[in-house]
């Protein structure tokens, strides 16, 4: 192996490992309680346009595809609204909330 490719292969396996442990650390853990309570409150409010279980097709957004790194952008699309979606700011108190993105993101996946 060349000292070009040498270098090559242990930049990309740096990146790598770097990418992983961002990873790592910003993964959320949540109680089997906690997604149990998101679920209720998505079946309850959020399924007649998301579809039940997060699987309805025509919904405007699939968010069994929602992004963990885009926690903020959940939260703010949940409490001010987003194009056909209404504000649920007023109805959701925080754990609510919380509660929802735990199902979002380990639900139904």
């Amino acid at each position: 192996m060349s000292k070009r490719t040498a270098v090559a292969w242990a930049a990309s396996a740096a990146a790598a490992a770097l990418a992983f442990a961002v990873f790592a650390q910003n993964a959320e853990t949540f109680s089997e309680e906690q997604v149990k309570r998101g679920s209720a409150i998505y079946a309850q409010n959020c399924s007649p346009c998301h579809g039940p279980r997060m699987m309805d097709p025509q919904a405007p957004a699939d968010l069994r595809k929602f992004p963990p790194d885009q926690k903020v952008r959940f939260v703010t699309s949940v409490t001010k609204g987003k194009n056909q979606m209404p504000p649920w700011g007023d109805l959701f108190k925080v754990e609510d909330i919380e509660a929802l993105w735990a199902y979002v993101m380990a639900g139904e996946k």
